[in-house]
């Protein structure tokens, strides 16, 4: 009896330290992998409702090659899951609006498989432009440090009727949401290589004096209100007119291709 009364003892002892072995083990795996894991692990694949909207809509997404697109999938899923969808003015955002939207920005991030736009919890979504009582003048979209990305829809969709003539809302937007996103003190800070950011801001402000002396006409004029203008007009053209911006100014598309690890001419993730 008392062998017996022994044996469980120790059994139930082993089994004590074991489930506090497993524990501090759970507990280093989370810490020490946590985030990477959080970063690049892709489980859910995508809700065939959001399928259709990048099949019908967006070129880039289709001319992408069989394996990357289940990439681009995988992550378009887990940024709609990671974001709060806000309808303003109409009654509701529908499976197409949260496809195409998450759709802008993984685009953008392809390059970068660890961003998600952290910062920007929340996407605000009007059907036409809108009236801000901050700036007491109407938007199309806004990207504030608030956290919220706000869009016209209407806006939006007119940037995809044509794949080629450098204006698409979406890239725009998205464009100073990661402008912003490399800037905010948190997990995804600093990912834009900062030597290319050095050459990318000299290379703007050249850019920027050329268009206001007339010697320059590829960006249109909006592009020359500000650096940070300058460089979301100047991803719209990366994506929709990467020909003719190789051939126009190859320095600077060269080093845009750099600062986001893609390049549109080879549909190619580097590196």
């Amino acid at each position: 009896m008392k062998m017996i009364l022994g044996a469980i003892i120790i059994i139930l002892f082993l089994l004590f330290v074991l489930y506090n072995v497993f524990a501090i083990i759970r507990v280093v795996v989370k810490w020490y992998f946590g985030d990477y894991l959080n970063k690049y692990l892709l489980i859910a694949r995508l809700d065939p409702l959001y399928k259709k909207p990048l099949q019908k809509y967006l070129r880039y997404y289709k001319q992408l090659n069989p394996s990357d697109k289940v990439v681009f999938e995988k992550r378009v899923q887990k940024f709609i899951n990671q974001k709060q969808f806000i309808a303003r003015g109409m009654e509701k955002i529908t499976d197409e609006m949260k496809a195409l939207i998450a759709g802008a920005a993984i685009q953008l991030t392809f390059g970068h498989p660890s961003i998600y736009f952290t910062h920007f919890k929340r996407i605000l979504v009007y059907p036409d432009s809108y009236y801000s009582e901050i700036s007491q003048r109407y938007h199309k979209g806004e990207v504030n440090m608030g956290g919220l990305i706000v869009l016209s829809w209407k806006n939006f969709v007119e940037g995809y009727a044509d794949n080629e003539d450098g204006r698409n809302l979406g890239l725009h937007e998205m464009a100073h949401a990661l402008h912003l996103e490399n800037a905010v003190t948190n997990e995804e800070y600093g990912f834009l290589d900062d030597d290319m950011l050095k050459v990318w801001t000299d290379l703007c402000f050249r850019e920027i004096e050329k268009m206001k002396e007339g010697k320059s006409d590829f960006f249109r004029v909006y592009a020359i209100t500000n650096s940070k203008e300058f460089f979301a007009v100047a991803v719209e053209n990366f994506f929709e007119r990467p020909g003719e911006f190789h051939d126009w100014n190859p320095k600077l598309y060269d080093t845009l291709i750099k600062m986001l690890n893609q390049d549109p001419l080879k549909l190619g993730r580097l590196g």
